[in-house]
């Protein structure tokens, strides 16, 4: 099957490799479509994720595809089923790392459902936590939004972790993927004011035709800091940089929040608090809180049938699993704002 290989950091092939077979709890999964992580699988490719640097290994976690084939335990999934989250930690050939190996051909989805109910959703096992949201959508879920369901399930399980209120007046940095579905369920969730920075002038055109309030480019943004000083509730750093953070305590009331999502580049942290009000909160959300991804999924299914939540605000280019690297030179241009992969 064609799966998409990092050979080494900056190395990004297609290379066919053995089609997984399903163990007792899993399902064997034919992908429709896939979509790239901006952040996370740009740092896999250069060598930059933490944890995750032994090569050749297999990119991907975000993806939507058929049911063929399951294993004798599986109860929670049937041949024909749409599912979403499928992944591959352990393939045929043992030199093979796992990033996930979403963008393969045929990956696998795990019974996490009926691995707890049988006592065995364990390391012993060979259980890990990401099974839980690796779940079945209802046929009239489109492939392209179910593939987005995996980064939208994330995000707005973030609106939670950070506390945010309908009453909150919300200011986004960074309108990639992540910023921009902040913006979206925001205004959806009835928010009364979120603004958005971002230097590049056709993403925040689509930010304020997913309704924002107001929009601004970095440098305009330094003349209006002074006019929001000490009014927001919240302030999301969607990008990871410690500067957008330090920036961020001067802007929040007493008591607001600064909601750091995705993984920061620096090791380390330093805050200039004296800047900023005496009490505040800081939520760095690094990794998903699974039970609210789960709970996710119902409301982000209503908005898609409703029509209020589509790929296409998000979906900028598309490309066959062939030309991935010419996927991957079209994110880092900035061009992209969401990339599918089609196999």
């Amino acid at each position: 099957m064609r799966a998409v290989l990092v050979t080494n950091p900056g190395d990004l092939v297609v290379a066919d490799i053995a089609r997984p077979t399903p163990g007792p709890y899993q399902a064997l999964v034919k992908t429709e479509v896939a979509a790239l992580c901006n952040s996370t699988d740009s740092k896999l490719i250069d060598g930059h994720f933490p944890g995750l640097d032994r090569y050749p290994l297999v990119l991907g976690h975000e993806n939507a595809g058929i049911v063929c084939e399951v294993g004798p335990k599986v109860r929670s999934f049937k041949p024909g089923d749409r599912v979403i989250g499928a992944m591959v930690f352990n393939f045929e050939e043992p030199e093979l790392a796992s990033g996930w190996g979403g963008f393969c051909e045929y990956t696998l989805v795990h019974d996490h459902d009926a691995m707890v109910a049988d006592g065995v959703a364990d390391a012993e096992h060979g259980w890990f936590e990401s099974f839980e949201i690796q779940r079945r959508v209802d046929a009239d879920i489109p492939p392209e939004e179910a593939a987005l369901l995996c980064t939208w399930r994330e995000v707005y399980g973030g609106i939670g972790d950070f506390n945010l209120t309908p009453k909150d007046k919300v200011l986004i940095f960074g309108a990639g993927p992540v910023g921009l579905s902040f913006v979206r369920f925001c205004k959806l969730l009835g928010m009364r004011w979120v603004g958005l920075v971002d230097p590049l002038q056709h993403k925040r055109e689509r930010a304020r035709a997913m309704g924002a309030d107001a929009v601004f480019a970095p440098d305009e943004f330094k003349a209006e800091a002074a006019k929001l000083a000490g009014s927001l509730d919240a302030v999301i750093d969607a990008v990871g940089n410690e500067e957008i953070i330090n920036g961020a305590l001067p802007l929040i009331r007493l008591g607001g929040t600064i909601g750091v999502y995705g993984v920061l580049a620096a090791p380390a942290l330093t805050l200039c608090k004296a800047s900023g009000p005496y009490n505040f909160n800081l939520i760095v959300h690094q990794w998903p809180t699974r039970w609210r991804e789960r709970e996710a999924q119902e409301p982000l299914c209503r908005w898609i049938r409703e029509g209020q939540l589509k790929a296409s605000q998000f979906v900028t280019h598309t490309f066959p699993v062939e030309q991935i690297r010419e996927a991957f030179e079209a994110v880092r241009s900035g061009e992209v704002v969401k990339c599918l992969i089609t196999f």
